[in-house]
């Protein structure tokens, strides 16, 4: 949504494609054996969550402390295809959707890389038009958001709302290690 508020649909699309293609790729990584890893090793899951919780705070810290859209002096760039499809390992949501997912959604014993290439080709199919709703609503919101005060207003939920979405995940993290 930021990127498409902030840069418009061409400009966007190599962090639209980055995402539809990177979410994907991290599922099929842990449905084909990353799984295991966490399995035996769940510290290393819990770090990259813990890193993708840090990263999204700062981001929302980004957020807050925006100027209104209009009010910038530059405004920098999308993110690049490789820069989105990589955003993906380290989002912890995404890790939270993915695992869920491969566990709801697969039989242990029963053709489990059939199972897991049929739900990465879903996941593949359905973020297209949930990225794309996102990124138009963006492109939408460049026409409401014309007032510096609105703008203000919007960047500070928006933050809000992304640190929000990590609490679930840093008190999950926080009731599994430190009971």
């Amino acid at each position: 949504m930021a990127s498409g508020l902030n840069f418009g649909v061409k400009a966007s699309l190599p962090h639209f494609f980055g995402i539809c293609f990177g979410f994907p790729s991290m599922i099929l990584a842990v449905g084909f054996g990353l799984g295991y890893v966490f399995e035996r090793y769940a510290w290393l899951h819990a770090l990259i969550q813990l890193v993708g919780i840090v990263y999204l705070i700062y981001l929302a810290w980004l957020i807050f402390r925006a100027a209104p859209r209009h009010e910038r002096k530059s405004i920098s760039k999308p993110l690049t295809f490789l820069q989105a499809a990589l955003f993906q390992w380290v989002n912890p949501k995404a890790w939270i959707m993915g695992t869920s997912a491969i566990a709801a959604y697969t039989t242990v014993g029963a053709e489990l890389y059939l199972q897991v290439l049929v739900l990465v080709f879903v996941f593949w199919l359905m973020t297209f038009p949930s990225a794309g709703v996102w990124m138009m609503g963006g492109v939408w919101l460049q026409r409401v958001l014309t007032n510096p005060v609105h703008s203000r207003l919007f960047n500070v939920v928006m933050a809000l709302l992304l640190v929000a979405s990590v609490l679930p995940i840093l008190a999950e993290l926080i009731a599994k290690y430190w009971r």
